[in-house]
């Protein structure tokens, strides 16, 4: 690997430390904001959560396309797959930020073991959404930046944690579905 490449990718890093913190302390800012209590005259958005249920699905299929894209050669195809993995995601962020602006939380109403799963599966998605941050960032860089061998080890860590947020997220909206309001 040439130090162009590490120089290009190094360029990149104060914008990936600089997301990773942003986003995440942004959404728990606004996420702790709700419009209507402050006066705004905004219908709830409450048509949004199956749709960025349904993104979420979408991304976790377009991840694993896009991984049988590059085991087949098909570089261009996994690209392009990925960029818009990473849109849907954008896209999931700003509609779920927009739901819990508009809306009040909605409580889960499940009991027993059932409630232990559901926050077990709440917690690790929350948390591993917060972690994927970076490593998308990361691994989206070293692929533009053509530090291919340096991509394909950390997207080896990327795809199953990325995956695993988007497939938790439909699983999420399962089983909070019932009690919406």
């Amino acid at each position: 690997m040439s130090n162009v490449d590490l120089e290009k990718e190094k360029k990149y890093n104060k914008w990936i430390v600089a997301l990773s913190v942003i986003i995440p302390v942004a959404v728990a800012a606004l996420f702790g904001v709700n419009l209507r209590e402050l006066g705004f005259d905004v219908a709830p958005l409450s048509m949004l959560p199956p749709i960025y249920a349904g993104i979420n699905g979408l991304t976790a299929v377009v991840l694993v396309v896009a991984v049988v894209a590059i085991k087949n050669k098909n570089r261009k195809l996994h690209e392009n797959l990925m960029k818009f993995a990473i849109v849907l995601s954008v896209m999931f962020l700003v509609m779920y930020v927009a739901y819990h602006m508009t809306s009040d939380s909605t409580k889960f109403g499940g009991e027993g073991i059932i409630k232990y799963i559901y926050y077990f599966i709440l917690i690790t998605h929350i948390l591993l959404s917060i972690v994927i941050i970076p490593f998308v960032l990361i691994t989206y860089v070293r692929a533009i930046t053509n530090n291919i061998d340096r991509h394909k080890k950390i997207a080896k860590i990327t795809f199953p944690l990325w995956l695993y947020v988007a497939v938790t997220g439909v699983i999420v909206y399962f089983m909070i579905s019932p009690y919406y309001a």
